[in-house]
């Protein structure tokens, strides 16, 4: 692995992990704009299997340049699956800040930055579109009303304060990672996203969120279907049901434990 200077601050060491399927006309252009943007990041491309021959491309860019690597998957295992095995790279291999980001350039590189940056006062960054600053370019409007509605659902349902719960441009502590137990995260699609920001709550860690502009891809074909929707309602209610449960046992021990006194 080649060595580079830190990106400073808080994030130290970082590495940006970037999942792909059949990215092979937007993989290139990603990371060449993302090396320049943060010229002492590393990034992984975590592909599963793509036949459109992304993962060669990859290989192409890593035999050129010493902060690109490759993660080569057998076959399509979902998004959550192949972050959790890029983050456990990631942490094997000492990068003190790990960062998740798209590749089909719906996530600006040159926003990278701020998210390093603002990782000095918090444990997880978020970018969001959807505090003011934040915006959605070229989104067909049912679905940004989906992605809108889901956050909604999603601080409703949980009690929690964050605007952009569902959004995949983050940047984690490595520390963040160690205590939110990836190994035991099941969720795939948007709800993974929601899974972890959850977790990191749930662990009393900070999470700040940062506003960024979402441009929707110029070329390939979304991954976002209804099985993934589904997924993330599913799972979403599954946890404020048991979230309300835990607080109202909280409440009827407190009461007992006072009236006994």
């Amino acid at each position: 692995m080649g060595q580079q200077a830190g990106t400073g601050g808080a994030a130290g060491r970082a590495a940006v992990v970037i999942p792909t399927y059949n990215e092979a006309l937007t993989i290139r252009e990603t990371v060449e704009r993302l090396l320049v943007a943060v010229p002492a990041v590393h990034v992984l491309v975590v592909d599963d299997g793509s036949p459109d021959g992304t993962g060669q491309i990859a290989d192409e860019m890593a035999q050129r340049e010493d902060r690109v690597h490759v993660m080569h998957r057998e076959a399509k295992q979902g998004l959550g699956a192949a972050y959790v095995a890029g983050f456990g790279w990631a942490l094997a291999h000492g990068y003190e800040a790990v960062a998740e980001m798209d590749a089909d350039g719906s996530h600006q590189p040159e926003e990278l930055p701020q998210l390093l940056e603002a990782l000095d006062d918090a444990d997880l960054v978020l970018g969001s579109r959807y505090v003011p600053g934040g915006s959605v370019v070229n989104w067909p409007k049912r679905r940004e009303f989906l992605s809108k509605a889901g956050n909604v659902y999603t601080r409703i349902v949980l009690g929690i304060q964050l605007h952009d719960s569902t959004g995949g441009f983050r940047v984690f502590r490595a520390g963040t990672l160690r205590a939110i137990d990836l190994g035991t995260v099941a969720s795939q699609g948007y709800c993974f996203q929601i899974d972890l920001a959850w977790r990191t709550i749930r662990a009393g860690l900070r999470v700040r969120e940062v506003p960024i502009t979402f441009v929707e891809r110029r070329q390939g074909e979304s991954k976002m279907g209804t099985d993934i929707v589904r997924e993330a309602l599913t799972r979403v209610t599954r946890w404020g049901i048991e979230h309300r449960a835990r607080q109202l046992r909280g409440m009827v021990t407190s009461v007992m434990r006072g009236s006994s006194i």
